[in-house]
């Protein structure tokens, strides 16, 4: 069987999740309790010497780093996720690169203070949401997708953090093409939210 470790709240572990339902494959998921230190445990660093969510076990095959799983995912399963042409497929690895960068160290890192307690510069966080916010508004003001003309795996790598940008503080009222965008992805058959944080932003 099939099996996806995750925790509930991380975005990360959400873009696998949510990628497995839309392909409509099978999965056990298996919940990593990052609180009390299971990711530093030898039994899960065996599946991902970093020591993070998600993990996917496709039955033998272990794909760590929620990007790369989606990567697997799509070419094994669902190409027309991905980008044929060479052009198609940069910007798909862009948008990727995007969701490891500046979505990462913007309204992901602002909602590790506020849901998790983390010690960061919560304003700085916020200043850097809005700037990435800003750059998203205006590539989708005449655009459906980041990267297509269809939904491809850049935009669910993109989803998670931006939809519960919220929680972290970020408020998303100012970016109407950005929540444009959220609402197609939440319309796509097989779509899955992530579970909302108990803490209030």
């Amino acid at each position: 069987m099939r099996k996806l470790y995750r925790h509930p709240l991380s975005g990360h572990s959400h873009r696998a999740e949510l990628f497995l339902s839309i392909l409509g494959l099978d999965f056990e998921p298996v919940e990593v309790d990052l609180l009390s230190g299971a990711q530093r445990r030898q039994a899960f660093l065996a599946l991902n010497p970093f020591g993070q969510v998600p993990v996917l076990d496709d039955e033998g095959t272990i794909v760590s780093d929620s990007n790369a799983i989606l990567v697997y995912l799509a070419t094994r399963y669902g190409a027309e996720w991905l980008a044929k042409d060479a052009e198609g497929a940069a910007a798909v690895e862009r948008w990727l690169s995007v969701a490891a960068g500046p979505l990462a160290a913007g309204p992901a890192a602002a909602r590790l203070v506020k849901v998790f307690g983390a010690k960061l510069d919560h304003p700085a966080l916020l200043e850097r949401s809005r700037a990435l916010l800003t750059v998203m508004d205006a590539h989708l003001a005449e655009r459906d997708w980041l990267a297509s003309e269809r939904a491809t795996i850049a935009d669910l790598a993109g989803y998670s953090y931006i939809a519960h940008a919220p929680e972290g503080g970020v408020d998303l009222a100012p970016y109407p093409n950005v929540r444009g965008w959220l609402r197609r992805i939440e319309a796509l058959p097989g779509f899955v939210g992530m579970q909302k944080s108990p803490v209030a932003a």
